[in-house]
């Protein structure tokens, strides 16, 4: 476990156009089993445990990793939601018992072209050097690659 306390803060926005409905887009993260075909782990990894109450005030709990290795956890309060428009929501991630950061994510959904515009923004607090803005903006920028596979093959 480190002990070295540090506290870096970061923000990024990522953007994607989606050839699909914006009713589709946020379905893709209010239905747990939509979600996990697109906010998925390595698949060699171990999945423990995923719960989710996509509702305001509702909480994901989303754990696991290697067979045998280090469990992340990634815990998350859902605080605003509209319909096919927005979606914010608070979380923490955590390596075993050390927790890495602490985020607060707004996914924004807007009718483009016949698509939908998303945007995320991410502003977070990155805790003791376990990670940092770089790693999860790349992170986030792989998980919206998956989200746009998973609605093309489900269109």
């Amino acid at each position: 476990m480190n002990t070295v306390r540090s506290v870096t803060h970061a923000s990024f926005t990522i953007e994607r156009i989606y050839p699909v409905a914006p009713a589709n887009v946020f379905h893709a993260f209010a239905d747990k089993d939509m979600k996990e075909r697109w906010f998925a782990m390595p698949p060699d990894w171990v999945d423990t445990e995923h719960t989710m109450d996509f509702r305001l005030g509702g909480r994901e709990l989303n754990r696991g990793g290697p067979p045998g290795g280090t469990v992340h956890t990634f815990d998350a309060r859902y605080h605003d939601i509209v319909e096919d428009e927005r979606i914010v929501y608070s979380y923490e991630l955590y390596l075993d018992d050390q927790r890495m950061s602490v985020s607060l994510a707004t996914i924004e959904l807007t009718p483009h072209d016949g698509g939908t515009r998303m945007v995320f923004t991410e502003q977070g607090v990155f805790l003791d050097g376990v990670d940092d803005p770089a790693n999860r903006e790349h992170g986030t920028n792989l998980l919206v690659d998956a989200l746009g596979t998973a609605l093309e093959q489900r269109a």
